[in-house]
């Protein structure tokens, strides 16, 4: 089994940037994809970016060029680097992991001035 914990959020001004980090422990050689997904307000939860145990990333076209996923396989951790931040950036981001469907317990990001 894996565990997920998610951490790095907070508020940030509009252009601003972020580092949320994905620590995972537990069964993690079977883990194929990592993921971080978003969730705001009434709207559902929808994956912003993805990386594979070959280190092949792919990116929401709302956040493509501004943020960035990345992976340290040392460290059994997984990063999305957010950079210019948007206001409608805001939402709780969770960490996943395939196959297994787990998640973390989120984190907030709140993108206002």
């Amino acid at each position: 089994q894996v565990q997920l914990v998610e951490s790095g959020g907070g508020l940030v001004q509009p252009g601003g940037s972020l580092r949320l980090s994905c620590a995972a422990s537990g069964s993690i050689s079977g883990i194929s994809i990592m993921a971080w997904y978003r969730q705001a307000p009434g709207k559902p939860r929808d994956v912003v970016a993805s990386i594979t145990r070959r280190g092949t990333t792919n990116y929401a076209d709302s956040v493509k060029g501004r943020f960035t996923i990345s992976r340290d396989s040392a460290k059994n951790t997984v990063y999305l680097q957010m950079n210019s931040l948007r206001p409608e950036d805001t939402a709780v981001y969770y960490c996943n992991s395939q196959p297994g469907n787990t998640w973390g317990q989120g984190t907030q990001v709140t993108v206002s001035s």
